[in-house]
């Protein structure tokens, strides 16, 4: 059963939909526009004004504007703590909204959307505004070992960095875009987001409900585009004091190189090839369904999904065919039907990126369990698969696929398995299930990534610091560590006369 769309929704996907730039909805300067499809069908959704580089000048100008000269440079901390989280109430009045919005533009399970990515999204707006109050610095005693006898007053500010550019991917759009602007926003930033050219309408959407907040004109820029002009043009700008992706290893070393003009900062939440490993006394239950979840969780497009399953060898068969029997009982289908289990990939491209992997499998020796085809001929729809027989030289062991496609192998003992999970130039996260709580924390320290699960999988929270090792990425999002990515440190030093 295809579930009804709100009229709020209705109407807002047939409007036009504009840039955001200082607190107004403006054409693009060149007055192009983009499609973003349903993924569900591969037909238009809606058409979106098309950011570039004479836009992304507009939008600096304007957040430059309002961080020197507007209001928000000039609010209490606790009046921008109290806008912020009137940000996230009105995630939460909207939520349904929302929620279709992201199931339409990104195709997931409109109940997925409802329970996940929208009321993460309020709370982390919520979290943050807490913390909009307690930048603190700190008083410093000085012994200057050239001055003896002198005393001084030393203190530290922590300030905003100032203008901020944010890029977030498709995958979670809504969600990406709060965990980008809750911290920028609580230590006194100004942003310009670009989102997706996938999924641009939940974060148009946000835009609206941001100035209803009472956020100022210019504090928040929204600016859909492509990454190869939009988001060049942000990551380049000599008037971007900082700019924050989540994305691709790949397009995160073009960010790099693209801040290094100005030398901007430059935090970074990049791919993951996450080890998923099951001990041989894991609970079997458990096991198998969550390291279906780690998997098969938004279709598999997740940069911190447990993309590599190692099984205990005594529990090899029993684990992975556990995992193809979930598998193979999900159901497929638009994301807006309230059947759906798991649906379309996001994008043509998406499909044939994870096809191509599919192909590269069975040609290098890998045994399909189930699966490893793309399912029906209308949308961007892949089965979940599971491989087996596999080697760690392979491109699907070795390379992050986005989709939900799982590579299992065996392991013997705890540091082959260590071995192993390392075995990647990647460091987001992993996963490991047993009953031996020592063995657990043991291999946890011994695997470097920024996030390790015991005997649970995908579980996110507003206060848990998310962020990578290695080619995963710089930085954190979420935490208060977030915040450090978004604040400057000042020394004030004052020599006391007495």
């Amino acid at each position: 059963m295809t579930v009804a769309l709100d009229k709020s929704v209705e109407d807002f996907i047939t409007s036009p939909h504009q840039l955001f730039i200082d607190g107004r909805w403006v054409d693009a300067a060149s007055g192009r526009t983009f499609t973003t499809p349903d993924p569900a069908t591969g037909q238009t959704l809606a058409h979106v004004a098309e950011a570039d580089a004479e836009d992304v000048d507009r939008a600096v100008r304007a957040a430059r504007r309002a961080f020197e000269h507007g209001p928000w440079s000039r609010m209490t901390a606790s009046e921008r703590g109290r806008i912020i989280w009137r940000i996230g109430d009105l995630i939460l009045e909207h939520a349904d909204e929302l929620a279709q919005l992201e199931s339409l533009d990104n195709g997931k399970p409109l109940a997925v959307a409802r329970v996940a990515d929208v009321p993460l999204a309020a709370d982390l707006f919520h979290y943050m505004a807490g913390w909009a109050t307690k930048i603190e610095g700190n008083t410093i005693s000085l012994s200057v070992p050239y001055l003896p006898g002198s005393a001084f007053h030393a203190y530290t500010l922590r300030e905003p960095v100032g203008v901020v550019a944010q890029i977030i991917p498709w995958n979670f759009p809504l969600l990406m875009a709060a965990w980008k602007l809750g911290p920028a926003l609580a230590t006194g930033n100004v942003v310009i987001l670009k989102p997706a050219e996938q999924t641009p309408l939940s974060a148009l959407r946000l835009a609206e409900l941001i100035a209803e907040a009472g956020v100022p004109d210019g504090v928040v820029n929204v600016l859909p585009g492509y990454g190869e002009t939009a988001g060049a043009a942000l990551a380049a700008h000599d008037g971007v004091d900082k700019v924050a992706f989540t994305g691709s290893t790949e397009v995160g070393r073009l960010i790099v190189h693209a801040a290094a003009g100005n030398l901007k900062k430059v935090t970074l939440e990049l791919g993951g090839k996450s080890p998923n490993v099951v001990f041989d006394d894991a609970d079997p239950d458990l096991a198998v369904q969550g390291a279906a979840n780690a998997i098969f969780f938004n279709h598999g497009q997740c940069c911190i999904a447990g993309s590599r399953l190692f099984v205990h060898r005594s529990r090899f068969d029993e684990v992975v065919e556990g995992v193809a029997e979930i598998a193979r009982g999900i159901r497929l289908g638009p994301g807006l039907d309230a059947d759906t289990q798991m649906g379309p990939l996001v994008s043509d491209e998406q499909l044939r990126r994870v096809t191509g992997f599919l192909e590269s499998g069975r040609q290098e020796g890998a045994r399909t369990v189930t699966g490893g085809e793309r399912h029906g001929d209308q949308g961007y729809f892949v089965q979940p698969t599971v491989i087996t027989d596999v080697r760690p030289d392979m491109r699907l062991v070795r390379e992050e696929i986005f989709g939900p496609v799982v590579v299992a192998s065996p392991f013997s003992d705890l540091d082959e398995i260590a071995a192993q999970a390392n075995d990647t130039v990647y460091g987001l996260g992993a996963g490991i299930w047993t009953r031996d709580i020592s063995k657990a924390h043991a291999l946890a320290g011994r695997i470097r990534a920024g996030t390790i699960w015991i005997n649970c999988y995908n579980v996110f929270d507003a206060a848990l610091p998310f962020g990578g090792y290695k080619q995963s990425g710089w930085g954190r999002e979420m935490g208060h560590q977030a915040l450090d990515a978004y604040t400057e440190v000042k020394s004030v030093c004052t020599q006391l006369h007495t």
